[in-house]
Parts: C-alpha cells; structure tokens; sequence
C-alpha cells in the first residue's frame, strides 16, 4: 500500500488543507482516478469469453478496495468508484456501439457519444456504492485526519463495502427498466464463489466478492508496523533513546500480532473454500423423463431479416430445418418467422403441423403477436414465442414482458433518438410478468425471450408463483444486433447464472449465436460455432424443486446489505473514532 501523497505541491495535486483540528488532509492527484479507471477497463477481461475469470476478478477488487482505501473523504471515493465503473462498463458494454452504427446507421461520432454517455451513466452506480461505503465506514480513512496515519480497514467497514456494492448493483438492474449486465456476480460462474448463487444469487454472488476482497486487504494493510506518533514538534528526552528503541521494537510487536491479520484472512478463505464446497448441495433433484431437444441456429443476416425477399428466405430456410428431423421440443431464435402469427404463410403453417402431428414433436418459433380488431387494424404488437403441440390444434403463447428499452418501447421523451437510427423501432405491448409454461409431454418449460433471461429475479418468480413449476428454461433470441463480438460470450454466461441460480437447465435458441444447451449445475454441455447455419441435438433432464434463491428472490441480500448499512451509518463514525483513540 502506497503511503499517503505528501503535502508538497506538484503537477496535478493541489495542496492539502487545513482541518478543524489544525491537521492538514491530503488531497489525490488526477492519475489516481485513471489509475481506478484502468482497473475498471481490467475487471471486464475476468467476464466471458476470459476462462475461469472469477480468480482474476478477485485480485481486480482486492485492488480496486485497497485503492479505494487511499480516497479522504466521501467525494474522493465516489470519483474513485466511478472512474472504475466507467472504465468498466465503456470497455465491457462497447458492442452496443456496433448495433448503433452498423446495424442502425447511426454516425459514428453519435453512436460513440452515446456509448459514453451510457457508460457514465452506468458508473453513476458503482460511485453511489463507493461514497455510501465512505460515510458507512466511519469516513474513507476511519475518521483519521493526520495524514501521516495509514488507513486501518475495519470489519464494518468490509461488510459496509459488499453491502453498498450489492446495492448499487441491485439499483442498476432495476432503474429505469434496469440493465445488470456485467453485474459482478457473473464472472464467478466457473469462479470460486459460483456456489453461493443458489442461495443469494447474482447480486449475492458480488456481495460475497466485495466482502472476500475487503477481507484480504484488511489482512494484508494489518502487517504493517504502526507509524502512529505524537506531534513533530514535542520536545523529546535525549536520555530516552534506549526506552524509546524498547517501546519501539514493543509497538512493532504490536502492530504485526496475528489476530488482526490471521481472522480476516481465515474469514475470506473461508468464503472461498464453502464457495467451493456449495455445488456438491443438490437443490433440486430429477423430474420427469429427459427430453430430446434440438436448438435451430438459422444465421439469417440482420440487415435482410425485415426485407420481403429475406422474410421469404428466413421462413423457407426454418421450415426446412424445423421439418428436417424430429426430437420432443425443437426451439427456434427469437422472431425467426418474422410475420404476424394471424398471417404465417399457408405452406409453413400446413408444414409444421402435419410434422408435429406426425412425429410428436413440440415445437416453439418465434413470430410477432398482436390483435386484429374488427377493422382490420393491428394493435397491441408483442414479441412472442407460439407453440405447437402433437395432436392439439390449441397454439401456445408466451408475450415478451421485460421490453429493451429504444428497441421494443421508446422512453418517453428520446423519441428523436431513435430516429437517429434505420432499425425497425416500434412500441410492443408488454406480456403478463408470469405466464403458464409450455407443456412438453409432461414437462413443463417456462420460456423467456431476448435479454429477459439477465433479470434473474423475473425468473425465480416464474418459478415461484406458477401453479405448474417449469422444470427446464428456454431462452430464444437474436444478438446479431450485436455482431460477433463478446456479447455473445457474456450472454452465454447469464444464462448459466440462471441455472446455477434455480436450479435448472437452460436452452438457448439464437439467430448467430451463442446457440448452447446448460444443465441444471451450470455446465455447457453442447453449442453451435456462432455465425454458423445448424442444429443442436442434446438429451436435458428436467428438475424439480426450489433453490433458496428461487424461494427469496433478491430479498435476502438486500435485507442484509441494507440493515448493515444501516449499522455502519448509525455506529460506524463513532467505532472509527475510538480506534483512532478520539472521543
């Protein structure tokens, strides 16, 4: 740990100044902030496609909190935060560029402007989170202001760290329509922590990270000896030297002991080792016979998908696919008839029918919904998933209800937004939060589209609140928005979270990819190579039952992240000023 900037003033530092008490605080040159904002940019490599990044991601924010550490005030820990969630998020979100420029026609100098401007948006939250830890904490440095004193980490002020990250994070995922992508939880799916998201789930999953780092840097600031001394100018005895050098070597004694620095380090070792541990509890167990399935990936370009000639392509190419082989449940990508359900071309509706009727196939495309009313007009447009059964003329329906905002509905107010950009834009009808699963045989499936699957709690309710419990997850969509790029990866591993999250296994039916088959323990078990024209055939065993994550949804974290806060609010400045020996 760097030792506290000194009062000199040089290029980028501004001379510290004087405090009530007469000491003088140190004031963080500007590199500190890029420094954060480059560890920021770090973090995002410990997120797919990076194997097994939950251990890189560890030393990321053992780093980020000892740098934290150094900030003096509320102020200088928000920046900190928030340099290191820009850094963060412009680096880890930058596909979104790519769906505004190349797809959507937007300018370049427009759609990076906007890039940015999200990104700053987005690390609005990890600086909340940062300046919350700050007051929490008893003040960034403990209510020490002689700059001479090193930060001394506290256990409140580790548990206030975990707790205003989860915070923020929760906040993030649910303001404004939320977007927790890159939430910090989901680099730990092959991480040592992966196992607490059955129980506490993604933003559990950071609580844990953020309290394991803070743990191992109270440990590793406690080896140092005290510096901790009287005024300069007191007036010493020359004849003390030898009890000076006494006492000294007592105080070093002092300030290495084991306690300080043995307990928090046993305590994060411990969080890894029963993070470890966890997968071997099964939550849920077998339900019902394994379902053969086949997961179509059609590799329709993004650019001709709304054309008539590509329409016909797209419809013609998945008849084909769909008809070319039976299993118990065929899925199709999100839209992949991209026609109104009332108005499916006769041959491709005739098709499937006679197919599924003849082989007892289920099958599940994706197509657009919406009313006709008596005029003739369409209202209430959805993007939805119908289902074909065996031996029933009766068509399942399952209406996207998490719309993306500025591509199924437009934020009131940014209407000129989205005329900046050539996508086929319009205002979806929402589905109802929690709807009947798909019946296959007799496993139910409950169905999710596009970027639904990121809002874990939305599924675990699914889960929670249907009289027929689903016993496997299906997620259809399209990311060629997004090109070939690594959204495709961290995609992939949100939908792991959710498995390792309730218990389930989850099926993944994509345009371009990632196109994938996971089990209930969070293990790909089958995909297609992105931007390839196939069919994945894989053997899925449902299951049954509720993990705790399924049961409480984010509520426990959050009670617990927030009644710590609370104590670290109301307890933790006057904890900070008995350590530094103040009343």
């Amino acid at each position: 740990m760097a030792d506290p900037i000194t009062s000199r003033s040089h290029r980028g530092v501004s001379a510290p100044a004087p405090t009530d008490d007469g000491t003088r605080s140190r004031t963080l040159p500007r590199w500190h902030y890029l420094v954060a904002l480059a560890a920021g940019a770090a973090n995002t490599l410990s997120f797919a496609p990076t194997p097994h990044g939950g251990w890189l991601q560890l030393a990321i924010f053992v780093f980020f909190f000892a740098w934290l550490t150094r900030s003096t005030g509320w102020k200088s820990a928000a920046l900190t935060g928030g340099a290191f969630g820009f850094g963060n998020f412009v680096s880890g979100v930058w596909w979104l560029y790519v769906s505004m420029h190349y797809y959507g026609g937007m300018p370049a100098p427009l759609a990076g402007t906007a890039l940015v401007l999200f990104s700053l948006y987005l690390a609005v939250y990890p600086a909340l989170a940062a300046g919350v830890w700050s007051f929490c904490a008893g003040h960034a440095r403990n209510g020490a202001t002689d700059e001479r004193a090193p930060f001394s980490p506290t256990w409140h002020g580790a548990l206030a760290f975990a707790s205003a990250w989860a915070i923020g994070e929760w906040l993030r995922g649910t303001v404004f329509t939320g977007f927790p992508w890159l939430a910090t939880g989901y680099a730990q799916v092959d991480g040592p922590l992966a196992g607490f998201a059955p129980v506490v789930g993604v933003y559990g999953v950071g609580w844990m990270v953020a309290l394991t780092a803070a743990l191992i840097v109270q440990a590793l600031l406690a080896l140092r000896p005290s510096r901790r001394s009287g005024p300069a100018n007191e007036p010493r005895d020359p004849n003390a030297g030898a009890a000076a050098d006494v006492d000294g070597r007592a105080a070093r004694r002092r300030g290495t002991r084991v306690a300080p620095i043995a307990v928090p380090a046993g305590v994060a070792l411990a969080l890894l080792v029963i993070g470890l541990l966890l997968p071997l509890v099964q939550w849920t167990t077998p339900a019902n016979a394994p379902l053969s399935v086949r997961l179509l990936q059609g590799n329709v370009k993004q650019e001709m998908k709304f054309e008539e000639a590509g329409m016909r392509a797209a419809v013609d190419e998945y008849q084909q696919m769909i008809t070319s082989k039976p299993a118990d449940l065929i899925v199709t990508p999100e839209t992949a008839i991209p026609v109104l359900a009332q108005q499916l071309p006769p041959n491709f509706a005739a098709a499937i029918r006679q197919f599924t009727d003849s082989t007892g196939s289920a099958l599940l495309f994706g197509a657009i919904g919406g009313t006709i009313t008596p005029e003739g007009r369409v209202v209430d447009y959805t993007n939805s998933l119908f289902g074909v059964t065996p031996g029933s003329h009766e068509m399942y329906r399952y209406d996207k209800h998490h719309l993306v905002p500025f591509g199924e509905f437009v934020p009131w107010g940014f209407r000129w937004f989205v005329n900046l950009m050539n996508i086929p834009l319009g205002d979806f009808f929402r589905g109802a939060p929690v709807q009947k699963p798909f019946m296959v045989h007799n496993q139910p499936v409950a169905v999710n589209i596009c970027y639904e699957d990121i809002f874990g709690e939305e599924i675990a309710r699914t889960l929670r609140e249907n009289a027929t419990p689903a016993g496997v997850l299906v997620n259809s969509t399209n990311l060629a928005w997004f090109g070939d790029t690594i959204a495709l990866d961290q995609h992939l591993q949100i939908a792991r979270m959710r498995s390792l999250e309730t218990g389930r296994p989850m099926l993944r039916a994509t345009n371009t990819g990632m196109t994938a088959a996971i089990d209930a323990n969070g293990r790909v078990i089958g995909r297609l190579t992105p931007y390839t024209v196939g069919s994945l055939d894989v053997s899925v065993q449902g299951t049954s039952g509720n993990t705790p994550y399924v049961t409480s949804g984010n509520n426990t974290v959050l009670a617990v992240s927030l009644l710590l806060l609370a104590f670290g609010f109301a307890f933790g400045p006057g904890i900070a000023r008995r350590r530094n020996g103040k009343r």
